[in-house]
Parts: structure tokens; sequence; C-alpha cells
């Protein structure tokens, strides 16, 4: 416990990785679930292979897609503000250096430091790079590690694509008997473990994590399936 606490407080790489090992397994679950209750939904109106096949690949991709544009949209607009936010810095930097030596100085002392070992480790850390300890002290910022909106695109399109290949397998590939019953069962089953994979990662209960997982699975897979159930047998 102590362990994990202190790398924790002093690893960024270590906080960055999790921040994307999150973003993964919450991709995951949206694939899962968004496909799964697509296809079991059209399934509720008909149980011809090739038309849950398409449906499910159609769902596939536009969920890919969307989530890969919206992260790769979302990280532009950070990176962006980071980008301005270190232009800006520098050039307050250029043009008033020690007023921004003295604000380097209170926020070094905020963290604990006393004034005198402040203002010394302000002075060495100017001396050293001023923009990189700007950026990291004051911003919070690491400028040769800016968040890259193509890597969130291509993480985000990738795990909604592992997640939503699952409940597309499993309706198109079982008997026609055997289909739904296959994949609300391996569909709750894989939430199950995206409920405990993200619990684990965010240090949260691991059992109310699972049960609203699985509970959210099952009614979104409930209500799709009763509207193409009714939809089906009003000939729709």
């Amino acid at each position: 416990m102590t362990e994990a606490t202190h790398e924790e407080a002093h690893g960024g790489g270590l906080g960055s990785r999790l921040n994307w090992l999150r973003a993964a397994v919450l991709g995951a679950n949206d694939g899962i679930v968004s496909t799964a209750g697509l296809v079991v939904g059209v399934a509720g109106a008909t149980d011809a292979r090739d038309t849950l096949l398409t449906a499910g690949l159609a769902g596939l991709l536009a969920g890919s897609m969307s989530m890969a544009a919206g992260e790769y949209v979302s990280v532009s607009t950070q990176r962006d503000s980071e980008k301005a936010a270190l232009a800006m810095e520098k050039r307050e930097l250029r043009e008033r250096p020690e007023a921004e030596l003295a604000e380097l100085t209170d926020l070094l002392e905020e963290r604990g430091l006393s004034r005198d070992v402040a203002r010394e480790a302000a002075e060495q850390l100017t001396e050293r790079d001023a923009l990189r300890a700007h950026a990291r002290v004051e911003l919070g910022i690491d400028p040769d590690d800016l968040t890259n909106p193509w890597h969130a695109a291509w993480a985000s399109f990738v795990a909604f694509t592992a997640g939503a290949l699952l409940p597309l397998l499993a309706i198109v590939l079982p008997p026609a008997d055997w289909r739904l019953g296959v994949t609300v069962v391996s569909v709750l089953g894989a939430l199950g473990l995206t409920g405990w994979s993200s619990a684990r990662l965010g240090a949260a209960d691991v059992r109310r994590a699972m049960l609203r997982n699985v509970a959210g699975g099952a009614l979104a897979m409930a209500v799709t399936y009763g509207a193409g159930a009714l939809l089906g047998a009003a000939g729709v």
C-alpha cells in the first residue's frame, strides 16, 4: 500500500499510463454495450444472420469512428491549449524574468520548501531550463510529452472495436437457437471483467463496479430487445 502511494505521488509517467488504461477499458466497455444493444435489438425482430451481421458491422464501424473522431478533436483542443500556455509562459519569461522567478519561488514555497530553499531551487531551475521549470511547476505540463491526438484516436478506435467484436461474433457465429443466450452470457461476462478492471485501476470497490456494469448492460439489452420484438411483431 505504501509503495503504490509512493509511485502515484512521484511517478508522472505512471499516472499517464493509468489514464490510458482507463480510457482503453472504458472504450472497450462502450463497444460492448452499444454493439450488444444494437444486435440484440435487431435479434428481437429477426434471426436472419446476414441482417444481424450487417447491423453489427455498421454499429462497430460507426461507433469506432465516432469514438476516434471525438477523441481526436478533444485531445487536439487540449494540445492546442497546452501549446498556447507554453507560448505565453515563454513570452512572460522573456519580458519579465524577475517576476517569473518570484512566482516560481512562491510556487515552490507553497509546496513546503522554506523561503530561502525555494528561492535557491527556483534560481537553479531557471538557470537550467526556465520554460521547463515553469511548465512543470506552474502549469503541470511536460513540454517533452504533450498529449498526442493521433495516439488517443487510435487507442479509442482499437478499444471500441475490440469490445464491439465480442457481441458481433456472439450473435452471428452460434446456431440460431443459441445466438441470444450466447450473446447475453458473453456480454455480461465481459462487462463484469471491464467493471473489475476499471475498479482495480481506479482503486474503487470491485463488486460495486462489476454490479453496476453488468446491470447497465443487461438493462440496455433488455430495452433494445423489447423494442426489436415489438417492431418485429408489428411487421416493421
